[in-house]
């Protein structure tokens, strides 16, 4: 997009127009700052002195024309730019997977804390990874990135999101160690079976019913596929955790993210698999919605 500059009391005008067409003042500020490389700070200068410039990356027809097309047709405006910040990473976005949510930056801490050893610095400086159901890339950039000496592999059943996580890859990633498979869950994994000393997933979980209540801007826009875990939403955990004493390795972990009200019985779940030292976590905002397990000894 064309860049531009205008003064702070025109740029403050403009926000309170587009604020009175709809949509949420936070919306609006990402785009500012995602499209227009205006950052919150930049803006709350901007309010102390309106007549100082506004140095812009887009100029403002374009991001209104952008901001238009989000509350007219609720489309995502991650999907509009192409772009969505996670974690310290800026990840490629697109309609064939999810958008990464914050909540899930919490799943590679919550993982990269169940491999320290306490007698140890940190953690094993070889091992094997897989992010299962991986979308966009997002869980297994970050583990590529934290555990460089580990062999990674991700998994997902389509194959447009393969190449949106491909892209995000060999983008954010300097190691080579790290292979992409098409395929449902654990199967396309079978030849490393009982070697995998961390899995990480963050898979379809909310119930049919449910997805059909959800706002447009997830129901009409996000893959359908990444957002249905069947009748309870449990389909794809049960599939998973089904064979994961089979796949992971002798004390590997397995991490889940899952709806906010799963939490008992994805830990029913983990217990009736077989899998030990069973746990849940919470999200910033206090909902248990992370499982952890692990293969016994």
């Amino acid at each position: 997009m064309e860049s531009a500059s205008c003064s702070g009391q025109e740029l403050l005008t403009w926000r309170r127009q587009q604020l009175l067409r709809g949509g949420r003042a936070v919306d609006l500020d990402w785009l500012l700052a995602m499209e227009a490389n205006l950052s919150w700070a930049e803006l709350q200068r901007l309010r102390i002195l309106p007549e100082s410039i506004a140095p812009l990356a887009s100029t403002l027809q374009d991001l209104e024309k952008l901001w238009a097309v989000h509350l007219q047709d609720h489309v995502p405006l991650q999907h509009l730019v192409g772009r969505c910040p996670w974690r310290d990473l800026d990840l490629r976005i697109s309609p064939a997977a999810l958008i990464p949510r914050q909540e899930t930056e919490l799943l590679i801490d919550f993982a990269l804390d169940c491999l320290q050893d306490p007698s140890a610095t940190g953690w094993a400086s070889a091992g094997r990874w897989a992010d299962l159901g991986t979308g966009s890339g997002a869980l297994a950039v970050a583990l590529a990135r934290a555990l460089p000496g580990w062999d990674g592999h991700a998994v997902d059943l389509s194959a447009a999101a393969l190449e949106l996580a491909r892209i995000n890859l060999n983008a954010l990633t300097t190691s080579l160690r790290w292979q992409l498979h098409q395929g449902s869950w654990w199967d396309p994994l079978e030849c490393w079976w009982g070697q995998f000393d961390l899995v990480v997933a963050n898979p379809p979980y909310i119930p049919t019913q449910v997805v059909d209540e959800l706002d447009p801007l997830v129901r009409d826009h996000e893959p359908r596929q990444a957002l249905c875990g069947g009748e309870d939403g449990l389909d794809c955990c049960r599939a998973i955790l089904g064979l994961a004493p089979q796949a992971l390795s002798p004390g590997g972990w397995l991490l889940l993210e899952h709806h906010h009200d799963q939490s008992d019985q994805v830990l029913g779940l983990m217990s009736s698999a077989g899998l030990v030292s069973s746990r849940a976590r919470s999200d910033l905002s206090g909902v248990r919605r992370f499982a952890i397990a692990r293969r016994h000894l």
